[in-house]
């Protein structure tokens, strides 16, 4: 008959080096496994990231509900002593108390609405990392949201859309059902920026209306590929729902000037005398451009002190008078249409500390001429200006019928 180990016999073997089964660890409760899953996140987490999950409006979503999901493990003896053998990263040592403010204010319920779900937070028997059943009942209503691989790319448009917002370069709407849903606008719902980034395939519903799949990309990080019907309806429930418009220069200037009219300021394009090796080079084709309400020559004055002018002194090439224009939007519009030839240089200021001036850009003078004729006309909205060519290019618009 075979000998059955004991206890001590399991002791001996292990001295030996010899590795015994964890008979009980083949009898974990289920509860006790989805401790351990969600644990072992927390572990992957530390791995990819070389640090435990910490708290914070700045983290990254996930990493607030696996920091919260941390301490709420080491809160509950029974779940410490279940996950303290595998714990070889030291990670218990580095949670708090749950009594802490910063644990009382940010729970899983908080993070996870974050996340778009509307269900309520798994409780610490429930630490998988999965869709939750209410979660795929209401998919289609609004889908769910997973993080963006790939956010880094995104985020200068979030970026560029609040400076336009904070410039009155776009202005926010109460969303309308009518209102355009496509690829390359821009939304406000659940108090979050939102993306369109891809619209796919048209498709017809039982009622007869178009829909497609959306990818929608969120301000903080996450994503969604929502039906276009279930945007418009999270937009259309939101009180606070809103899009956000394209980009509107406005009344940029008077048609005509009248007796008693005042210039209210001056686009000024500039040459820098600098004896930096790239604009050496490119002195023809390196200009500031700049709208200011005073003097051009006022405004030039000790150039060579100011890390704006590349701390040289520089040469007035063109001017453009205005009248009756708001210049903080004419010099926004202009900086964002010449965005892809902008200048990247750094020098040192007087204090020997690196600057980056940002309003200086590749461009030929006769294409900054016609920028502000286009301007003037109220056409620079059909143009973008390509750095290759040296060109305005008119754009090419695809109209598609709402089958």
């Amino acid at each position: 008959m075979a000998k059955e180990f004991t206890e001590d016999d399991d002791a001996l073997l292990a001295e030996l080096g010899v590795e015994v089964e964890d008979k009980k660890a083949q009898y974990r409760t289920p509860r006790e496994e989805r401790i351990i899953a969600g644990f072992e996140e927390i572990q992957r987490f530390y791995e990819e990231h070389g640090h435990a999950p910490q708290h914070g409006e700045n983290r990254d979503i996930f990493e607030r509900l696996y920091a919260v999901r941390l301490d709420r493990i080491f809160d509950q003896p029974d779940c410490r002593d279940l996950v303290e053998p595998i714990d070889h990263q030291g990670l218990l040592a580095t949670s708090v108390p749950s009594s802490s403010s910063v644990a009382d204010e940010l729970d899983d319920d908080a993070l996870l609405a974050e996340l778009g779900i509307e269900a309520e937070a798994p409780p610490i028997t429930e630490l998988k990392h999965v869709r939750t059943s209410a979660e795929k009942k209401a998919a289609e209503e609004i889908a769910n949201r997973d993080k963006c691989d790939g956010f880094e790319e995104f985020k200068p448009l979030f970026d560029q859309v609040q400076n336009d917002l904070d410039s009155g370069l776009r202005t926010t709407r109460p969303f309308e059902m009518k209102a355009d849903i496509e690829p390359g606008r821009f939304f406000i719902v659940g108090g979050q920026k939102a993306y369109v980034a891809e619209m796919g395939e048209t498709t017809i519903t039982a009622q007869g209306r178009t829909d497609a799949r959306l990818r929608v990309i969120f301000d903080n990080g996450t994503e969604s590929n929502m039906l276009m019907r279930s945007l418009q309806r999270a937009l259309n429930k939101d009180e606070s729902g809103r899009r956000i418009t394209e980009p509107d220069p406005g009344p940029l200037f008077a048609q005509d000037t009248i007796d008693g009219d005042e210039a209210s300021g001056t686009i000024y394009v500039l040459r820098s005398k600098s004896d930096h090796p790239m604009v050496t080079e490119n002195r023809d084709l390196i200009h500031k451009i700049g709208v200011t309400n005073m003097s051009v020559a006022k405004r030039i004055s000790g150039a060579r002190l100011q890390p704006t002018f590349m701390m040289a002194d520089v040469e007035v090439v063109a001017t453009y008078e205005l009248f009756n224009i708001n210049r903080t939007k004419l010099e926004n519009l202009i900086h964002r249409f010449f965005e892809p030839a902008r200048l990247d240089i750094e020098i040192m200021d007087r204090f020997g500390n690196p600057v980056v001036p940002r309003e200086w850009f590749l461009v030929p003078l006769f294409v900054v001429d016609e920028a502000v004729e286009r301007i003037k006309d109220g056409t620079i909205a059909d143009f973008t200006y390509d750095p290759n060519a040296a060109a305005l290019k008119r754009q090419v618009r695809h109209i598609e019928d709402d089958k």
